[in-house]
């Protein structure tokens, strides 16, 4: 089939589209230009690149119709962040589209209530990020059922790979804390260390969105987790990667009111979106209608994240 993937240089894409050309489709890569993949592949040599900047493109009334300018039978969208940007998709492309996927975030959730998470609980986002692909997903998932637009939408979340650097125990994404656990020194864990993360290795989302596009009729009208089997206290997470470096834990918990005012504004927005959501979703669904399996657990898909950081 013809594939449109929007966004297809990042994280997902990278391992998305050597999986799609090895499938046979012919592969259009939409996107801004303005890196290359993480990892190098030769699946690359046969895909058509196309830059666009979709926001300046949507802000001309253009985009959507540079994307049907493709004639596209399938179109794979991972850089949908509202409602908005998928209805100019939906009314340009209703009627000559086999299926359109769509990438959400278990944000979608807002805090952890019951767990697992379910695709189906009822949600609670809160932040710009998980209610603008909160309005997304209902959108599309409406639109399958009042319509028959071929929508799905996958869930990832917190995605890892070689190439960038993971979530790490203290909540944030600075690569310090890796060479700390590295060296046995302490690291700062808020509160008592409890609250959960739940990572994803980018190819076990790629996967997804695999089985998603072979299993149409399944796929159709849902949506779907993509995350690891299990999801991680921060605590958990800690200890394990000490033990990667044969180092004995090292950590100091410290109250939330007190870490954010230590850390740098950006880390302290990263620690409490995770600590607030303290995600921890089901793989049931995905497992029962797409016969999804994981090839990473979360810590394996951290370490092989931190074993590619530069030294």
């Amino acid at each position: 089939m013809k594939v449109v993937v929007i966004g297809g240089t990042g994280h997902i894409g990278t391992y998305l589209i050597p999986r799609l050309v090895a499938q046979g489709h012919e592969v259009i890569v939409l996107s801004r230009g303005s890196r290359s993949p993480y990892q190098p592949h030769a699946a690359w040599n046969r895909v058509k690149l196309t830059t666009v900047d979709r926001t300046e493109a949507e802000e001309r009334g253009e985009f959507a119709d540079v994307v049907a300018a493709e004639d596209p039978e399938v179109v794979i969208d991972l850089m949908c962040f509202s409602q908005q940007s998928a209805k100019l998709l939906v009314d340009r492309l209703a009627g000559r589209l086999e299926h359109y996927l769509a990438c959400g975030t278990i944000w979608v959730h807002g805090p952890s209530e019951v767990t697992p998470t379910v695709e189906e609980q009822p949600k609670n986002p809160f932040g710009d990020y998980g209610i603008n692909k909160a309005h997304m997903e209902a959108y599309l998932l409406s639109v399958a059922r009042r319509s028959g637009f071929p929508a799905t939408v996958i869930h990832p979340g917190h995605i890892v790979g070689p190439g960038w650097p993971p979530l790490n125990p203290e909540g944030h994404f600075e690569p310090k804390v890796w060479s700390d656990i590295q060296a046995g020194r302490p690291v700062r864990i808020p509160n008592l260390g409890l609250e959960t993360v739940h990572h994803v290795h980018a190819d076990d989302v790629a996967q997804l969105f695999m089985l998603a596009l072979n299993n149409w009729s399944a796929a159709v009208g849902e949506s779907f987790h993509a995350v690891s089997p299990q999801a991680l206290t921060l605590r958990g997470f800690a200890q394990a990667a000490y033990g990667w470096f044969g180092q004995e834990p090292n950590m100091e918990f410290v109250p939330w009111e007190e870490l954010k005012q230590s850390v740098s504004e950006q880390n302290a927005r990263y620690i409490w979106d995770h600590i607030a959501h303290s995600p921890c979703c089901s793989i049931a669904k995905a497992q029962r209608n797409l016969s999804y399996v994981p090839r990473y657990t979360s810590l394996q898909a951290v370490y092989e994240s931190v074993k590619h950081l530069p030294a």
